[in-house]
């Protein structure tokens, strides 16, 4: 895994100083710190950070192909490289080195941009051909690796794989987007449509640039796309055989390594599948790691000791204290811009224990938003079915105005929430989805807003942009929209963003296998009865995976990292609390209500109203403001 930056002149030819890029592939350092490397010819630099993971020493970057025509810069793991060779090879290719990286390069110059269709992984390139002086971006399907892009005002595009990147460079503005603050206090991320800096983009998972010298900049295009239109036929058991035989090659094609190999195992049903799927594969022990807390509530450790025992694992298991909040600041600097998943500690504590053994993890990520596994994506399967038994006007007008008036009781299970319940079957389902997938209600975030932020929003929400994915999206149902909108909207900018920095961070790679492009292209077609059985999400996961975990392991309640912020800003982080009323970077920006957030602080602190969910993520974006220097 890498690092990658570059800029390249659009509309000219202008040298490009290596110093730069050099500066800007410094700042990457973490994730690379097996090597680096620049490259530049007129218009155009390309700088690299490695981690070393195959081919350790044969496959330097940026790399040139073997007539010099196109060079590379490349993060990301390639994993049918070796039959791609092949094929390569018996069209004519000639090979140096034993990696993917110059596999990229044969395809580039063979297929052009159709050798996106022929990549199986997880990737960031940015390939300079000479011949045609053209620049080729491109990002994988999911999103698993980043890129920000920005356009400069001496006419260059500058690229980089973290925003850390792009701010060494000094024609950057730092100067912050108001609908990015928007979209963040929605979410408790800025989602991948949007950077927190203006004039700063980040391509599209699925979507590539073609950039030329002597012409304006192209928009992003989108080369895939996951489709819920069709619906496979065919008996369960042979459907449930097929979903098996994709698992294996997801998980069998991610263990191609020259380096230590092994996994995070939670004890939930995801990891452990992928374990029990590795070790099914392999002829030595798995390598497994789990971290367990000290609050018994929330620790997961003996599930994770079962599946390890289970399967005889390699296993390296740690308790650590739930009191983390000195790790911050630490976690605000990895992710640049402002991230309030809480998770992130315990995930980058896990990174850190992985790493210890080996180079290479392999995550569950990604069964969630492909099978239904989510609770809010059941909850919306049944609430859409409710919708279909109800008259629209009967929702509008006597639910909508119900739920208006209904207290609210976050605390309590989501079924007796009456409130949220209320107003989700008031309104359409996807407005409904996006309310319930939401961090802060609309009605909530423009209380707080001051009068200057309000006005430059206007009729804007941010809930409109994830409506109109679901409205749009190739689908056959209230369910297959909810995926949809979590694999394109959520899943790269939430899960994906908290993995590649938590891991990044410690030079730890980390790999997705439950995504792989053909296992959920599958799981797509699925019948909604096959993902969703009565209360249960992940159907045909749990039934095909029954051959080789516990039931108490499959059918549990699902359980993720658990963070205890609301006990953090009443104590330790009480201080920060106040401050952001007060003192801090966000207050000095006039966009919030100091008054309101001052009596909603000090309703927290003395434990009248649980604010913790709204507290983190301001917490999260003053420190965000701060290390940027953002500009308001």
């Amino acid at each position: 895994m890498c690092g990658i930056a570059g800029v390249f002149h659009c509309g000219t030819m202008k040298p490009v100083d290596p110093a730069r890029v050099e500066r800007m592939c410094d700042v990457l350092a973490h994730r690379g710190p097996d090597g680096s490397g620049v490259w530049t010819a007129p218009g155009v630099g390309l700088g690299h950070r490695r981690l070393s993971i195959i081919d350790l020493e044969g496959s330097p970057q940026p790399m040139q192909s073997a007539d010099e025509r196109a060079v590379i810069s490349f993060n990301g793991e390639i994993y049918n490289f070796r039959e791609l060779r092949r094929e390569l090879e018996a069209l004519g290719a000639e090979f140096r080195t034993e990696g993917d990286t110059e596999v990229i390069l044969a395809a580039w110059q063979q297929w052009g941009v159709d050798c996106l269709k022929h990549l199986h992984g997880m990737f960031v390139f940015a390939i300079y051909d000479r011949a045609d002086r053209t620049l080729f971006l491109a990002r994988d399907r999911f999103g698993v690796k980043p890129l920000f892009t920005t356009m400069l005002s001496d006419g260059s595009m500058a690229f980089s794989s973290e925003l850390k990147g792009l701010l060494t460079h000094p024609l950057l503005r730092r100067e912050a987007d108001p609908q990015a603050i928007e979209d963040y206090m929605a979410w408790g991320y800025v989602p991948d449509h949007r950077s927190l800096l203006k004039g700063v983009e980040k391509l599209p998972a699925g979507h590539y640039r073609l950039l030329k010298h002597d012409s304006p900049p192209a928009p992003p295009r989108r080369y895939w796309d996951i489709s819920f239109a069709e619906r496979h036929k065919g008996k369960a058991k042979d459907l449930e055989a097929e979903l098996l035989h994709h698992l294996r090659e997801g998980v069998t094609s991610r263990m191609v390594a020259d380096v230590p190999l092994g996994a995070f195992l939670s004890g939930g049903v995801d990891s452990s599948s992928v374990v029990a799927l590795m070790a099914e594969a392999s002829r030595k022990p798995v390598r497994t790691c789990s971290i367990g807390f000290d609050v018994e509530e929330v620790d997961e450790t003996n599930y994770a000791e079962k599946v390890a025992q289970l399967f005889g694992t390699d296993h390296a298991a740690r308790t650590v204290s739930a009191d983390q909040f000195d790790a911050v600041d630490r976690i605000a600097g990895m992710f640049d811009e402002p991230f309030a998943d809480a998770s992130a500690l315990p995930t980058w504590r896990v990174c850190q224990l992985a790493r210890e053994n080996v180079t290479v993890a392999l995550s569950g990520d990604g069964a969630d938003e492909a099978l239904a596994g989510y609770r809010r994506q059941v909850f919306h399967h049944r609430e859409e079915q409710l919708r279909r038994l109800m008259p629209e006007a009967v929702r509008k007008n006597v639910l909508g105005p119900l739920g208006r008036v209904w207290p609210k009781a976050d605390w309590a299970p989501r079924p007796l929430r009456a409130k949220s319940t209320l107003l989700g079957l008031a309104g359409s389902g996807p407005h409904g989805y996006a309310r319930s997938v939401s961090a802060v209600p609309p009605e909530l975030r423009f209380a707080l807003y001051g009068e200057d932020l309000a006005r430059e929003l206007g009729s804007y929400r941010a809930e409109l942009p994830f409506i109109e994915r679901m409205k749009n999206a190739p689908a056959r149902s209230g369910l297959d929209q909810a995926q949809y909108a979590d694999l394109t909207f959520w899943l790269p900018a939430d899960i994906l963003t908290k993995v590649d920095r938590t891991s990044m961070a410690v030079g730890l790679e980390a790999r997705e296998p439950l995504l792989d492009h053909r296992l959920v292209e599958f799981c797509a077609g699925l019948p909604e009865g096959l993902r969703v059985k009565g209360m249960q999400g992940k159907y045909l996961l749990k039934k095909a995976m029954e051959r080789y975990l516990p039931k108490d392991i499959l059918y549990r309640p699902k359980q993720g990292f658990v963070t205890p912020i609301a006990q953090w800003l009443r104590g330790p982080l009480q201080q920060q609390t106040r401050a952001i009323a007060a003192s801090s970077a966000l207050a000095r920006t006039g966009w919030f209500d100091k008054r309101e957030l001052s009596r909603m602080a000090e309703a927290h602190i003395v434990g009248r109203s649980d604010h913790s969910r709204l507290f983190w993520q301001l917490l999260m974006l003053d420190k965000s403001l701060a290390r940027l220097g953002i500009n308001t």
